[in-house]
């Protein structure tokens, strides 16, 4: 599936912010954007999630997320807020999905995982006017820690395209 990524450097950091354009064939706007939100059926095809759940604090559902990473690099985590909107624009369906990294006390940090603090995501899926969908994603993460930037940079630019594949295989056996 043709994905197209476009990268900005964020100068104080020295990463970049990515966005990503790409139709995922076979998979309806609808149905990506379920799969999207299902933690707990991200758990069974993420194989980087080491544990990930969501809990109300303050009034609004919060996310713990637990990433694996290689060895011998420390495991990040992070904890946000996502919300889903089902626009209409002129009559195009749109699915917006934002995430947010937040601090909230009630996830306290782990010793040995680095809490990942600047966490940023925005999806919007609509149709490719076929079977398919249409998808903007707008992503940035800073993992923190003694990771070169180059190799938060390749990952990301390679983690990317692969998830949205994952995505699609997901969609594929996913039953409510």
């Amino acid at each position: 599936s043709g994905i197209t990524i476009y990268r900005l450097l964020d100068q104080p950091s020295g990463l970049y912010e990515y966005k990503v354009f790409g139709v995922l064939e076979g998979c309806s706007p609808a149905l990506l954007a379920d799969v999207y939100m299902d933690l707990d059926y991200r758990k069974q095809w993420d194989q980087y999630v080491k544990e990930l759940y969501e809990k109300e604090s303050d009034e609004q559902m919060v996310a713990y997320w637990e990433v694996k990473y290689p060895f011998p690099l420390s495991n990040r985590d992070y904890v946000y807020t996502r919300q889903r909107r089902d626009l209409d624009v002129d009559g195009r369906k749109i699915y917006v999905v934002l995430a947010q990294s937040i601090s909230a006390p009630q996830f306290p940090e782990k010793s040995g995982v680095i809490r990942v603090k600047q966490y940023k995501q925005s999806l919007a899926i609509e149709s490719d006017g076929k079977k398919g969908s249409r998808v903007f994603m707008y992503y940035f993460d800073n993992p923190g820690g003694q990771i070169p930037s180059w190799l938060i940079n390749w990952a990301a630019k390679n983690g990317v395209p692969n998830f949205l594949k994952d995505m699609v295989k997901a969609c594929q056996n996913y039953h409510k």
